[in-house]
């Protein structure tokens, strides 16, 4: 009888994997969910008026429906997350208002597709001045992390490092999953990766500070604005996750999509460790409510 063989497995070259079920480890939760996508020709600056002229309504349409998936993504995560969730999603232009008046206890930024000075400058003027004083934590998602840097005073670049107005077409993009390296492990969005023996995080992470996260974008934020620490890079993008963890405000922005991994783990129906790797943005997603509850009293 043949002797059997160890799968190649990543990293530990073990000939089994890990069932893994999904528990709700927060009791409660009130999430204020912000759309950052265009919805309606009053969020256009007159630039996108002016340049989608004809085409505007279709570019509008095709936003609604992203802005609907990415906004269901961070609902999802929510609710498999937090056994008493509750949430409310606003448009990135009434985020000050609706953060007052529902006093959450987290804020979830979704992503972006069109560029920045396609948006309605009033809208953007109005959100820098919401995000540098607000106080409630915030968790900034892909085009969200960007919004948050170039209201710190960060500029945004192609990921070759060109003028995103001087490139709108054929950028060089990061899309599917891929390894980022993490750089500051004992920031407490981590927590756990320290402790080899506590199966949260893959091997690969526990071994070599290593997430595998879900890419989709072409801009990056340029460096790191002040009063922001940067705790994860890639070779295209530099800036993969930073927190601004000080004057009273924790804002952690973060360039991949760790929303979507409760979208992959609904379609894999055994649930097994091996083909549900994605799970590193969901530990995230859970470590970040963790932390804004303690940060709130909870």
């Amino acid at each position: 009888m043949q002797e059997a063989q160890n799968l190649p497995f990543p990293y530990n070259n073990q000939n089994f994997c890990r069932y893994e079920p999904i528990e709700k480890r927060i009791e409660h939760a009130k999430v204020l969910i912000v759309n950052d996508l265009l919805r309606y020709e009053s969020d256009l600056s007159e630039l996108a008026k002016s340049e989608w002229n004809g085409t505007a309504e279709s570019k509008l349409r095709f936003e609604r429906k992203i802005s609907g998936m990415a906004c269901d993504n961070i609902a999802k995560n929510v609710i498999r997350l937090v056994q008493q969730p509750k949430t409310l999603t606003v448009h990135l232009s009434e985020i000050a208002e609706a953060a007052k008046s529902f006093n959450p206890d987290a804020i979830v930024m979704s992503g972006t597709l069109s560029d920045f000075d396609y948006y309605n400058q009033n809208h953007l003027a109005k959100f820098g001045e919401f995000i540098r004083k607000t106080k409630i934590p915030v968790l900034a998602i892909c085009g969200a992390h960007q919004l948050v840097g170039m209201s710190f005073g960060a500029e945004l670049k192609t990921l070759d490092l060109q003028n995103p107005a001087e490139k709108r077409s054929d950028r060089v993009v990061e899309y599917q999953y891929r390894f980022i390296k993490i750089i500051e492990d004992a920031d407490p969005i981590f927590a756990g990766i320290a402790n080899q023996e506590s199966g949260i995080w893959q091997e690969y992470t526990v071994q070599d500070d290593i997430l595998r996260v879900w890419q989709n974008h072409g801009l990056q934020v340029e460096g790191v604005p002040a009063g922001f620490k940067l705790l994860a890079t890639s070779y295209l993008c530099k800036n993969q996750m930073m927190v601004k963890n000080s004057d009273g405000q924790m804002i952690y922005a973060v360039q991949f999509h760790l929303e979507k991994s409760f979208e992959d783990w609904s379609k894999n129906p055994t649930r097994w460790q091996h083909p549900n790797e994605s799970r590193d943005g969901r530990i995230l997603f859970e470590n970040f409510l963790k932390l804004a509850l303690t940060k709130k009293g909870r």
